[in-house]
Formats: C-alpha cells, structure tokens, sequence
C-alpha cells in the first residue's frame, strides 16, 4: 500500500515538469512581462510602430501633423511620445490630436458641425467658399483668416450676410431682390430689405436726401408693420 502511493505522489510532481518543459519560455507564468495598460492598442496610419515610448514603455509613437505643433518651421509630421501628447507639450492648443489628418494627427478644433474653427484660442466663422478676400486656411468647410473679420459693409458689397449657411458662413441675398443695410461695427446687418421689385437706386420725387432720412422711412415702415403684425397674427 506505501510503494502504491509513493508512486503516485511522483507521477504528480513529475506532470507540471513535463508541461513547462513543453512551453516556450516567454510563455512561463514566471517570465516578467510589460504592462501593455498604457500601449495603443492597434497602429496603423499616423502611427510608427518602430519608436520605443520610453515613458510608457511601449513600441508606437503618435505622429502629430506640422500644423499642429506649438513651434512652428516644421515641414514633417513629428513622432511624439503619449505622455507629451497628453500633456500638451509642443501642441498648438487650437488643434485636435485624437483626429487623424491625412497620414498624421492633428485637425483644426471646430464647433457649431464644423461652421466655427478655434484660432489663437477662440472660435472665428468658417467662410463658404469664395467669399473671403484674405484667405489663411482651407478647412473642410470652407475658408478662414486669422486676422480680422470682415465687415457687415464689406459682405454686403458682394451681397453676403454673416450667417450660417449649412456648414459655413456667408448666406447670399441677391441685390435685385434685396437691400443689405448696416450700421457701425457690427458684423450683421441692422436690416436686411425686401425690395418686391422696387429699385433703391433709382432717382424719384420723394427719396430721401440722406441715409439717415432714408433710415427714418425705414424705422417708420418696420414699427407699421409690427404694430399690424400683433393684431392680425396675434397667436405668431
């Protein structure tokens, strides 16, 4: 009975030896191994799989779009570690690193479904197309210029308005149709006319003989009509 368990108890210790002995030993569970907590989980395009991140010790660095890094004279997407990134260190503050561009990350910031794009911190309108004299960038809507705005006067004289038009900025009136009146600083007009075929160009008996006259007629006109409006349509 003792040499039957005798035997028995060797096979037991004798298993667990034959089976390390048939595992690779990078597959041991006594091999230490690399925390891959803080690795990308997948590479592919805008990353470069050979660098060594030595903070998170991990192979893959994000590469970070020219554009958008702090300092500028960089022509080639630059391979920065995780930590960096998450940091902000060397990155533009206006840009988005979590967006792949092209075959690099980094994107303007943009709000309002892409019509606002972040400049030096704050968000300027998204120009359509073509209405921009001044043209610093082109995004995927449209246009930008990191200096100043134009004015309601300057839009008006190509017959443009400073409002949203599906995804950019710059809704045409045309001058047949329409009057595009603005006044001071602001960027849109006090009021935007509807001409129902009438010329305001076209000399007559009665025009006024200043803007400000004209603008009295107007003023004249808009309370009229608002004061019918509440008796007539007063559930609008």
């Amino acid at each position: 009975m003792k040499k039957i368990f005798a035997i028995s108890v060797c096979c037991l210790a004798f298993v667990p030896a034959v089976n390390a002995a048939s595992t690779p030993w990078w597959e041991q569970p006594t091999v230490c191994r690399l925390d891959p907590t803080d690795c990308y989980a997948s590479m592919g395009a805008g990353y470069d799989s050979a660098l060594w991140d030595s903070v998170t010790e991990c192979w893959g660095m994000k590469l970070i779009c020219p554009e958008a890094l702090a300092k500028s004279g960089e022509y080639q997407p630059k391979p920065m570690g995780r930590e960096e990134i998450e940091n902000g260190v060397n990155i533009n503050a206006d840009f988005d690193t979590n967006i792949l561009n092209g075959d690099c990350f980094g994107a303007r910031k943009t709000k309002e479904n892409g019509a606002m794009a972040s400049v030096n911190g704050e968000y300027v309108r998204v120009w359509c197309n073509g209405i921009l004299d001044n043209v610093d960038e082109y995004l995927e809507n449209g246009e930008i210029t990191y200096g100043a705005q134009p004015t309601c006067s300057e839009l008006a004289g190509y017959g443009y308005v400073a409002t949203v038009n599906n995804k950019c900025y710059g809704k045409y009136y045309d001058e047949t149709k329409y009057h595009i009146q603005c006044s001071g600083n602001d960027i849109m007009p006090s009021r935007i006319i509807v001409l129902n075929g009438a010329d305001y160009m076209a000399a007559s008996g009665n025009t006024p003989a200043t803007e400000s006259a004209a603008d009295d007629i107007f003023d004249k006109m808009e309370s009229t009509s608002e004061s019918q409006r509440k008796i007539y349509f007063k559930n609008d």
